[in-house]
C-alpha cells in the first residue's frame, strides 16, 4: 500500500510539473498608436513614450482551469531592428529645458529603454515610456509606424517559457507645419497672446506647461483651456480631418476592424472636430471620458466595459483585459494592417478575436464563455467561392444536444450566427468572427437549452437569413 501511495503521489507530482510548463504570453499597446514630435528645438506636444502590457497564462487541461500567473515570471520587451533613438529625433537635446530631467541617451521619462524587463502589476506586466522612434535602425528616412515587439516569459530558472509579438506602433508624423497649417512652428508661438510671462522666443516650448494635458498628467495654467480643447476649437472652425493631426495621413491609426469592415471614421466615435473641443468646454475630460463600447448605440451592455473604465483599462473574462482577445484601440482585429493580426494567428492559426478556447484551457470547455459565445466546431467544406451567401437548414433536425449549421459566405466578411428564443431573446452566440469566403459547417451544442423551437440567423454585412430548428431533450 505504501509503494502505491509513492506511485500515486509521483504521478501527481509529474502531471502538476507537466501543466505547469505550458505557458503562452499575450501583449498590447495601450492606445493602438503613440504619436511623438521628432524635432524638439521648437515647441513640443508628445514625448517618445510608448506603453505596453502583457499577460501571462498558464494553460489549462481537463482537470485544470487556465491562470493568469505573474509570481516566478519574469517578461522582458524589445523591438527587434530598433535598439537606440539618439539621433532619430533630438529629444535628449532637450528634456532637461523641455521636462527638467537628465536623461541618459536612450532612456525615456519612465526610465526605461529600448529593451529590459517589465514590471510585474496585479495579474499584468507593463512597461511605460519606452521611447520608441518609428525609424528602424536599418532605415532612418522612412517612417515604420507599426513595428512588431518581442516579449518573452521565462520562468525561476531562466527557462523560456513562451513568447509573442504585439505591435508596438508610434509616428512622427504629428506635425503642424508639414500638414500645410501653418508655415513654421515660431509662427505658431508668434500668434499667441504674451500674457502671463510667456515669451514665444524662449524656446523650447512644452505646451502643455500652460494648457493642461491629461495624456501628460499636466496641469496646465489656471484660466487656460485645455490643450485638446483650444486645438480641436480652433481647428474644428477649418477642418474635419482628423488625419491633421491624429497622427497624419499616411500613419491613418484607425486600422482594425471598425473601418475595414464597417467602415467606420474617426467621427463615428469621436465626433467632428469642433465637437470634440466643445464637449470638452462643457466638461469632458479627454482622454478620460472616451466612447463606450458598451453604449446604447454601440454594441450594448453584453459587451461593455467594467464600470467607470474605458476598454484599454478593463478586463473581463478570467481576469484578462480586453485589448488580450480583442486587439489594441483602433486596431481592433481583424485588422487591415497584417502585422496587427500576427499575434492571434500564431496563436489559433486564424486573424480575429482570440476565440479559440483550447488556446488557453487546453481543451474546448462546455458552456458558453465571454459575451454568450459558445464555443463551435467550424469546418470549411470546399474551396470554391459561392455564388451567394446562404445560411443552410441545420441537421439533424430535431436534435439533441448537438446539430450541424452549414453556411456560405460569397465574399471576406465579419460572420454572425446567433440562436434566438421564441420570444426572439437572444440565447447564444455561436459565431462571431471574419471568414474568408467558402462553404462551412458550425457544429452547435444546446445542452444548456431546454427543449423547444429555436431560431437561429446568420448576419454578413447587410445580409441576414434565419432559420427554425427543434431541440428535443
Amino acid at each position: 500500500m505504501r509503494v502505491k501511495s509513492v506511485f500515486v503521489l509521483l504521478l501527481f507530482v509529474m502531471s502538476s510539473t507537466l501543466f505547469a510548463q505550458k505557458y503562452i504570453i499575450i501583449g498590447w499597446n495601450d492606445l493602438g498608436m503613440h504619436c511623438s514630435n521628432k524635432d524638439f528645438s521648437t515647441l513640443a506636444i508628445l514625448p517618445p513614450y510608448n506603453n505596453i502590457y502583457a499577460q501571462v497564462i498558464q494553460v489549462g487541461d481537463a482537470d485544470h482551469n487556465p491562470q493568469i500567473v505573474t509570481n516566478n515570471i519574469r517578461v522582458t520587451y524589445e523591438i527587434p531592428g530598433n535598439t537606440y533613438s539618439v539621433g532619430k529625433t533630438n529629444f535628449w537635446d532637450y528634456e532637461d529645458q523641455l521636462f527638467g530631467v537628465n536623461l541618459d541617451p536612450n532612456i525615456g521619462l519612465e526610465g526605461n529603454g529600448l529593451s529590459g524587463d517589465m514590471t510585474a502589476t496585479d495579474n499584468y506586466f507593463s512597461v511605460k515610456g519606452v521611447p520608441l522612434t518609428p525609424y528602424t535602425d536599418a532605415d532612418l528616412q522612412h517612417e515604420d509606424p507599426f513595428q512588431l515587439g518581442l516579449l518573452k516569459a521565462f520562468d525561476a530558472n531562466h527557462q523560456l517559457l513562451a513568447s509573442t509579438q504585439p505591435v508596438v506602433p508610434v509616428s512622427n508624423e504629428i506635425n503642424c507645419v508639414s500638414s500645410g497649417c501653418h508655415s513654421s512652428e515660431q509662427q505658431i508661438l508668434n500668434e499667441h497672446e504674451r500674457e502671463g510671462g510667456f515669451d514665444p522666443n524662449n524656446t523650447p516650448i512644452l505646451c502643455s506647461d500652460c494648457h493642461a494635458d491629461n495624456a501628460l498628467n499636466k496641469p496646465g495654467k489656471p484660466g487656460v483651456p485645455s490643450l485638446s480643447e483650444v486645438i480641436h476649437k480652433e481647428h474644428g472652425e477649418k477642418t474635419n480631418d482628423c488625419y491633421k493631426c491624429h497622427p497624419g495621413p499616411n500613419t491613418q491609426c484607425l486600422r482594425g476592424v471598425m473601418k475595414t469592415q464597417h467602415n467606420f471614421v474617426c467621427q463615428d466615435c469621436h465626433g467632428d472636430v469642433r465637437h470634440v473641443g466643445e464637449s470638452i468646454k462643457n466638461g469632458r475630460e479627454p482622454w478620460v471620458d472616451e466612447p463606450s463600447c458598451g453604449a446604447s448605440n454601440c454594441h450594448g451592455s453584453t459587451y461593455a466595459e467594467e464600470s467607470g473604465k474605458l476598454f484599454r483599462e478593463s478586463r473581463g473574462h478570467g481576469g484578462l483585459y480586453c485589448s488580450a482577445c480583442h486587439g489594441e484601440p483602433h486596431a481592433i482585429v481583424p485588422s487591415g494592417n497584417d502585422r496587427d493580426n500576427v499575434q492571434n494567428t500564431d496563436l489559433q492559426g486564424y486573424a480575429g478575436t482570440l476565440d479559440k478556447c483550447s488556446v488557453c484551457h487546453g481543451t474546448t470547455p462546455k458552456g458558453p464563455g465571454p459575451h454568450g459565445i459558445v464555443s463551435t466546431l467550424v469546418q470549411a467544406n470546399e474551396r470554391l467561392v459561392p455564388q451567394k451567401n446562404e445560411l443552410q437548414q441545420n441537421y439533424p433536425n430535431p436534435f439533441n444536444p448537438s446539430t450541424t449549421i452549414p453556411f456560405t459566405i460569397k465574399q471576406a466578411g465579419w460572420v454572425h450566427l446567433d440562436v434566438y428564443n421564441q420570444l426572439g431573446k437572444k440565447v447564444f452566440t455561436v459565431l462571431n468572427a471574419y471568414f474568408q469566403p467558402g462553404s462551412f459547417t458550425a457544429k452547435f451544442n444546446a445542452q444548456f437549452l431546454s427543449s423547444g423551437v429555436y431560431y437561429y440567423r446568420l448576419t454578413i454585412g447587410n445580409f441576414s437569413q434565419t432559420r427554425k430548428m427543434f431541440f428535443l431533450r
